[in-house]
């Protein structure tokens, strides 16, 4: 295989939830993700989204999730999450999806979204993640770099 094509990597919402066999509910608009944020997503999922990321579990879970890594820890593989949670995960999926169709690339995906962004008043979109406003500004952000306005 070319080796370009194997950098270029462009996961679905769904391979970022875990996968389609992981989902309650299958994915085929976004009416799906209310429904799913509604029946919950698994702790799995939620680890597979933070996989993603870059970021540690334990800082993830606490600085965008709310939560005490001791309670995510408690959960088994398949235990629902709450609909808020389970919702704030899904959104993230969602701007990880965004992020990975501009930039194509796992390493370029984490170090964007490490690093401090003068469009987000020099915050790194990790540290947005936690409202959803701050989900809202990461998308403009990136719709902006696709149409070359924001380089």
């Amino acid at each position: 295989m070319n080796l370009i094509h194997e950098k270029i990597y462009k996961p679905r919402i769904s391979d970022l939830l875990g996968g389609a066999l992981s989902l309650a509910i299958p994915i085929k608009n976004y009416y799906d993700l209310i429904l799913l944020s509604r029946a919950g997503i698994s702790k799995a999922s939620a680890e597979s989204v933070i996989s993603f990321t870059g970021m540690s579990k334990k800082s993830f879970v606490e600085d965008i999730l709310n939560l005490s890594i001791k309670t995510l820890e408690r959960k088994q593989a398949d235990d629902k999450l709450d609909i808020r949670t389970s919702s704030l995960v899904i959104e993230v999926a969602r701007v990880l999806e965004h992020t990975y169709q501009v930039f194509d690339d796992k390493e370029k995906v984490q170090r964007w979204l490490s690093k401090p962004n003068n469009a987000l008043h020099g915050e790194t979109p990790l540290s947005l993640f936690s409202t959803p406003t701050g989900i809202g500004m990461i998308e403009d952000v990136l719709t902006r770099i696709e149409e070359g306005v924001y380089s």
